[in-house]
């Protein structure tokens, strides 16, 4: 997937978005990154940015009238939207809005001939609460909602489904567990909110118990799963994680030697998932991935740099 118009990826300016355009365009395909900047920043693409002939950014909401404009100018083969359900779309009507996000894009891919959308989706919000019984959970499970997040991701799959047996706009839904890694901002993940607070020498917040499990994936790892699904995994939602459950406690005390703070109690957060776990073998069948950094590891990488760092 050479030359122009090869890939576009909505939110690109963003923790995970970036790292993605960091490794396609190390891979030598030409990148259009789609972004508003309400929570990205060009500073994650730093690096991306030294080689401008593979590298192209649009300041531009993928909801806006504009952006169909722009993919039918650049008709890109792939389009990745990693802007659909973030930890920042927290309110009722930004989730409900992700919907709508997409069949735009949707809409517009069928019209100019977009071969591939790949979404990215939380795996809570995918999941909801899971019976310990099944987990690692597979994808063919199902629970019953939990809210309005579960419920809109489960529209956005099925949307995905009626264009590519409607119109043939070919889909991989990649359902993420705890992505964690240099550039995430701490008000959206546990584990930078945990080395922020270590960075700044102060006490971390756990919510509730700490007994609350979750799969955590470095980024580098999940990029190689995200790259991989612009090629295969078709028609499916596909996990993206370890398979082994973690405390949020557990996870604490791999960032406790490095510290003398101690964490403060806090109030459990509304609808938390108590329990998660992913099983990766759909990704090892269908997207020749698996994991490979174990979380004390990446723990330790990211402790030994400023985790905020955005050229990281």
């Amino acid at each position: 997937m050479s030359g122009r118009g090869d890939v576009c990826v909505c939110g690109g300016a963003g923790f995970v978005g970036s790292h993605l355009v960091d490794r396609l365009v190390a891979d030598g395909r030409t990148v259009d990154v789609v972004d508003d900047l309400s929570t990205g920043s060009l500073a994650n693409l730093a690096g991306a940015r030294r080689t401008p002939e593979r590298l192209r950014i649009q300041h531009l909401d993928a909801g806006a009238p504009e952006f169909a404009e722009f993919l039918a100018l650049r008709a890109p083969r792939v389009v990745y939207h990693l802007a659909l359900l973030t930890p920042a779309a927290a309110r009722t009507a930004e989730m409900l809005r992700a919907a709508t996000l997409l069949l735009g894009t949707l809409e517009a891919a069928r019209q100019v001939g977009v071969g591939k959308v790949v979404v990215a989706l939380p795996a809570t919000l995918w999941y909801g609460e899971v019976p310990a019984r099944h987990l690692p959970v597979k994808e063919g499970h199902r629970t019953d909602p939990m809210g309005v997040g579960h419920v809109v991701a489960r529209t956005i799959v099925e949307l995905l489904g009626v264009y590519r047996e409607r119109h043939a706009v070919e889909f991989t839904a990649a359902v993420l567990g705890n992505v964690y890694g240099p550039r995430q901002r701490p008000e959206d993940g546990v584990v930078a909110a945990f080395a922020a607070a270590v960075a700044d020498r102060r006490d971390p917040e756990i919510h509730g118990t700490g007994r609350q499990t979750r799969d955590f994936v470095w980024i580098d790892d999940a990029v190689d799963a995200l790259a991989a699904c612009a090629e295969r995994g078709g028609g499916l939602a596909i996990n993206v994680g370890t398979g082994v459950q973690t405390s949020i406690a557990d996870l604490w005390a791999l960032f406790a030697p490095s510290t003398t703070r101690r964490p403060r109690p806090a109030p459990a957060r509304p609808g938390d998932v108590q329990r998660l776990a992913l099983s990766p073998t759909r990704a090892r069948i269908q997207l020749g991935w698996s994991s490979w950094t174990p979380l004390a590891e990446g723990v330790r990488m990211l402790t030994e740099r400023d985790p905020r760092s955005p050229g990281g």
